[in-house]
């Protein structure tokens, strides 16, 4: 395969190679529009000259603030091309922390997607002496304020002024270690770190990846992942310009299941949860029509399924098998860009996140923690090097998992050293594992365990509410809550029979001894889960931890 110097010459290169081809399928006004490989390098071109118009130089940073939509994905080919690098928000993110990431990443623009996001840099913009310019991709009211605001159309029609030659030189002046991007850890404390990553960091990984994929031009990805989101950004956007191969977005989360329906995809990126979900609707299934179902759910096209950003539980991977569907887990950090090792059609061993990728070692410490090595490995972070040289020794990334490497190299995930806890008997919990085994049961959809210092395990639960609703109704109950919790008599008892059946598989001192059961789901607005779903343990603890302790006293 073509050896590219930077991401912008294999884009270019992938662009004219591919031509007419279908790129990126989006929604729009309740119909999927195509785009072609050449008009998405035109428009990253003209987006680029009205960048270079606006004063970007190389070097600057740019910081994006969207959803999933297509011009995200031309917006960071546009600014790639001008020699700078951008800086992706998470899109539910408050002002707050739009202040924080644009200001401490010394933005001088912003491209938002709207007025809601566009707000948001608004009611901080005092606090952001360094930001220049802001662009919108819908049109938008904008205040008095000293910022220049233009439209997507308005920038790309800028770009007449600028000449292409300008545009062929940065690219010409970028390599393996131009800085591309800084993606901010979402942190569950304190403020988040900017992780530096640079074209080789993206190209290296994309590749490497796309090595073990076993997808062409001809396979269709649905894609969902936020594209602010590193694992999206490798896989969906750089894998796929790779190989060629045609992203469909989907219209939003909500609407997923029904945008594969339409689609058809042969492949799909997703995080856990989503497949804990569509596995918890077959569970109870006969294995035939558990296959036909899932078969009707992903589609008739699908090759396989990729899973990554959190562990998956193994039982899903091998139910999933069981149906023909092939459910692939990698593994992977935001600063290892991402993917350290995954699992492939040709190679797997189920309950692994697969064997390192061709140019990434891996080896475990003397105390289980997984370390990595290779062109895969950030630079370092943004403004820290103190974080950066606690992170990075000797050139290997301390990922702060624990894990195993099985005999062929296969290797498993145990637990983050930051979450394991010891209670006050002494005894090493591993939060994680007890998490999904909870999890397993049908009747409980997350769970988050506690007891640091204590004297037993006990837990938060979230119920799966559709089937424990269609069990009160059967029973004659009524749940009932009172401060996010359940305090229903008859639920608490079912659940708590629930979960001690569960715990019989674990020894006594690992076993929740009690629970709190939430009335509610973890969400991302409340900052429970991050942008991938993943549960955000410490700060769901910070935040029930007064009731969590009330457990103890009884």
């Amino acid at each position: 395969m073509t050896e590219w110097k930077n991401l912008c010459s294999m884009h270019r290169s992938q662009s004219q190679r591919f031509g007419n081809r279908v790129a990126l399928r989006h929604p729009q006004n309740g119909l999927y529009r195509d785009l072609a490989w050449n008009s998405y390098r035109r428009q990253a071109d003209q987006a680029a000259a009205g960048l270079i118009g606006l004063g970007i130089e190389a070097g600057d940073r740019v910081a994006i603030l969207s959803e999933n939509r297509f011009e995200w994905l031309i917006a960071d080919q546009a600014i790639l091309s001008t020699g700078a690098a951008d800086v992706p928000l998470h899109a539910p993110l408050s002002p707050k922390q739009v202040e924080y990431q644009v200001s401490h990443s010394e933005a001088c623009g912003i491209i938002v997607s709207g007025q809601a996001q566009a707000n948001k840099v608004f009611e901080v913009l005092d606090q952001l002496p360094t930001l220049e310019f802001l662009i919108s991709f819908d049109t938008i009211d904008v205040p008095d304020c000293r910022l220049k605001t233009l439209t997507w159309q308005g920038l790309k029609h800028r770009s007449r002024a600028i000449n292409s030659n300008e545009i062929a030189a940065r690219e010409a002046d970028l390599d393996k270690s131009s800085l591309a991007t800084i993606i901010y850890t979402s942190g569950t404390t304190g403020n988040p770190k900017g992780v530096m990553l640079t074209h080789g960091n993206l190209l290296c990984n994309a590749k490497s990846t796309y090595d073990i994929s076993f997808v062409s031009m001809d396979d269709v990805l649905m894609s969902w992942l936020p594209y602010s989101h590193i694992y999206a950004r490798t896989v969906d956007h750089y894998l796929t310009s790779i190989g060629g191969l045609t992203v469909v977005l989907a219209e939003s989360v909500d609407t997923l299941m029904d945008d594969i329906k339409r689609i058809q995809p042969t492949w799909l990126t997703a995080v856990p949860r989503v497949y804990e979900k569509v596995w918890n609707a077959v569970a109870t299934l006969d294995q035939e029509t558990r296959t036909s179902a899932l078969h009707s759910i992903f589609g008739s096209r699908v090759k396989q399924l990729t899973s990554g950003g959190a562990p998956l539980p193994r039982y899903i991977a091998e139910g999933f098998f069981e149906a023909g569907i092939p459910l692939l887990e990698g593994y992977g950090l935001t600063e290892s860009s991402p993917v350290i090792s995954f699992n492939s059609i040709e190679n797997y061993r189920l309950g692994s996140v697969g064997q390192s990728l061709g140019d990434v070692e891996v080896k475990i410490s003397d105390v289980s923690e997984i370390l990595t090595k290779g062109p895969h490995v950030m630079t370092g972070y943004w403004k820290d090097p103190n974080a950066t040289s606690e992170t990075i020794v000797d050139g290997w990334l301390h990922t702060g998992d624990v894990g195993r490497l099985d005999e062929d190299a296969y290797l498993f995930i145990t637990d983050r050293m930051k979450d394991l806890f010891v209670t006050s008997t002494g005894k090493n919990i591993a939060p994680a594992e007890l998490e999904r085994i909870l999890s397993r049961d049908e009747y409980i959809d997350q769970a988050v365990v506690y007891g640091d210092g204590r004297q037993f395990v006990s837990a938060l639960i979230v119920p799966n509410f559709e089937k424990l609703q269609t069990l009160a109704e059967a029973s004659g109950w009524t749940i009932e809550s009172d401060n996010d919790f359940i305090t229903t008599p008859d639920v608490l008892t079912f659940l708590d029979e629930q979960v001690q059946s569960i715990m019989q598989q674990v020894s006594q001192p690992e076993r929740v001894k009690k629970f709190l059961a939430l009335a509610r789901p973890f969400q991302v607005e409340d900052d429970e889960l991050t942008a991938t779903l993943k549960i955000r343990r410490r700060h769901i603890i910070s935040r029930y931890e007064e009731h969590l302790a009330n457990l103890y006293e009884h």
